[in-house]
């Protein structure tokens, strides 16, 4: 069973097109027209074991901020469906990953309850070419849009970039672990996901 979806989202703001297939090889095609972003999403992704084929087209001119909310709500949507009605995936799971000086830590929960827990204080106003609070917009919106809970810690660190890389990293690996089938029905003791 491959477990995919695909997603197309047009706006005045936003041209997005991506697939997701969650038992993939790493296969990661990403062009966000931010090389930041593209190099995030290909972390993520290959640490998660996923295939993700990606493109958007956003209004670059004015910011970042669409283009990555878009992205984070195109993508939730995407692991959301892929994973259809949860059955028999492990459902919670961490990852602590270490990037050079930094550790980032992150933790799911596929509940179909979305929360996030996000404090970026370590993170310095701008990294990879625009404003930290982007990464914030674009981890809620992945958040509520998959129904997951999502919690992101910086343990540590001096350097953006390596902060935030530790982070998707470890999300990817997070993500990879909670969507593998590894259970008989449903992961709830009330026997539903939602």
């Amino acid at each position: 069973m491959v477990r995919q979806a695909t997603v197309a989202r047009t706006t005045n703001e936003t041209d997005i097109k991506l697939t997701l297939t969650l038992e993939g090889e790493g296969k990661v095609k990403v062009d966000t027209g931010i090389g930041f972003a593209d190099h995030m999403l290909t972390l993520f992704a290959f640490w998660g074991g996923f295939d993700l084929d990606l493109t958007c087209k956003g209004d670059l001119e004015i910011d970042t901020h669409h283009t990555l909310e878009d992205i984070g709500l195109c993508l939730g949507q995407a692991l959301g469906e892929a994973l259809g009605d949860k059955k028999g995936i492990v459902r919670v799971a961490s990852a602590k990953v270490p990037m050079d000086e930094a550790l980032a830590e992150v933790v799911v929960d596929i509940s179909g309850r979305p929360y996030i827990v996000y404090a970026d204080d370590l993170l310095p106003a701008l990294i990879g070419g625009g404003e930290k609070d982007v990464w914030r917009e674009f981890l809620k919106s992945f958040a509520y849009k998959a129904g997951m809970n999502l919690h992101v810690h910086y343990a540590y660190g001096q350097n953006g970039h390596h902060l935030l890389e530790a982070a998707f990293k470890a999300m990817g690996i997070a993500l990879g672990q909670a969507v593998r089938v590894g259970r008989k029905g449903v992961s709830s003791t009330k026997g539903s996901l939602d």
